[in-house]
């Protein structure tokens, strides 16, 4: 469980992200993460770049911590990302989500 002093990491305004990425989830409705998603981001090691095998049912919310760390990486580093996704269509819909 996240620790109750560091429960404002639940928020995603609190994660350093960009004001227009926070407005883009926001609209979706997406304003806080489930508490399984920010101790999976407050791993020390993951944040530095290291590797994080997670597994979590269908529309558990993996997707939103592959973006988040996918997001505070580029943003950090300058350097791109490869995003692999199982479907074409799912593909084209994170490009337009993420563009």
């Amino acid at each position: 469980n996240v620790p109750e002093d560091q429960a404002d990491k639940l928020l995603l305004a609190n994660w350093g992200l960009p004001k227009a990425v926070l407005e883009k989830y926001h609209s979706l409705g997406v304003v806080q993460m489930f508490e399984w998603q920010a101790e999976c981001l407050m791993l020390r090691q993951v944040l530095e770049g290291k590797n994080l095998v997670f597994s979590a049912p269908t529309s558990a919310g993996k997707t939103l911590v592959a973006e988040l760390l996918i997001l505070k990486r580029v943003l950090e580093t300058r350097k791109k990302a490869l995003l692999i996704l199982p479907f074409v269509s799912v593909a084209k819909e994170k490009k337009c989500y993420l563009q």
